[in-house]
């Protein structure tokens, strides 16, 4: 019974998400309106990927402070395919929650969130480091 146990729980290990999950760690959002961009911290939450907002920087790379520091911009991002992810999001600027997907190619990651019909998209940059 405990062969049984152990190798049940062997095999959870191997079917369960590789945390070497391409789409961890920090990512450079594109600017906003004012010129604005964020760092996004990717990060496991339970079975999905969530990203959090880190830190804000104006057009001239000097520190923002902002009332969304520490708040989460996706969640439930779950693998569909290699590199591409579906989940939930939020739009700070409009305080809107969307549909959302990610494509994930090299150092860039698509995302592209849609708010019934209406669909945008934006490119963000992995940091280095």
């Amino acid at each position: 019974m405990r062969r049984v146990f152990l190798v049940l729980v062997l095999c959870l290990f191997q079917v369960s998400p590789g945390w070497s999950e391409p789409l961890l760690g920090l990512w450079l959002t594109a600017p906003d309106r004012k010129g604005q961009v964020a760092h996004i911290h990717a990060t496991p939450c339970g079975v999905a990927l969530c990203g959090t907002i880190l830190r804000t920087f104006d057009r001239q790379g000097n520190p923002v402070t902002t009332p969304n520091l520490g708040k989460r911009v996706f969640w439930d991002m779950q693998p569909t395919a290699p590199g591409r992810y579906e989940g939930r999001g939020w739009l700070p600027l409009k305080n809107m929650q969307f549909d959302g997907q990610m494509h994930l190619q090299g150092n860039k990651l698509t995302v592209r969130g849609c708010i019934g019909p209406l669909c945008q998209s934006q490119t963000w940059t992995r940091v280095p480091g």
